[in-house]
C-alpha cells in the first residue's frame, strides 16, 4: 500500500502497483521519495519512454530490451546500463517500472 495525497493504493509484496489506472507523476514522486531519490528531468525521460514502450507492447522491458529500445530512440548515451543504474540503483527496469506504474519486468532485470 502506498498513500499519495489522501489515496491509499494497493501495491504488491515489493511495491508495484497492483492497478495500472492508478499511476500518476504524484505516485512516481512518492515512490522515490521513499527511496530517498529525487525526481529530475532524466529520470522522467525514462518513466516516460517505458509508459510509452508498455503503451505500444504490454510489456515491462526487461534491462536488454531497455537499453536497446532507449540507445535507438535517445541515443548511447542514455541507452546505456551505466547511466540507467545512475539514475535508478536498485536496478533500472525494475526500479524505473515500480516509478512508471508498470507491472514487474519479467526475464533479466
Amino acid at each position: 500500500m502506498i498513500e499519495v495525497d489522501g489515496r491509499a493504493l494497493p501495491t504488491d509484496p515489493e511495491g508495484y502497483l497492483e492497478n495500472l489506472s492508478d499511476w500518476d507523476r504524484e505516485v512516481a514522486v512518492e515512490m522515490a521519495r521513499q527511496d530517498d531519490i529525487e525526481l529530475t528531468e532524466s529520470h522522467w525521460e525514462v518513466i516516460e519512454f517505458l509508459r510509452e514502450y508498455y503503451d505500444q507492447y504490454q510489456i515491462a522491458p526487461a534491462i536488454r530490451i531497455l537499453t536497446k529500445a532507449m540507445a535507438r530512440k535517445l541515443g548511447r548515451e542514455k541507452g546505456n546500463t551505466r547511466y540507467l543504474y545512475k539514475l535508478f540503483p536498485q536496478g533500472p527496469a525494475k526500479q524505473a517500472c515500480r516509478y512508471a506504474g508498470l507491472p514487474k519486468p519479467t526475464g533479466c532485470v
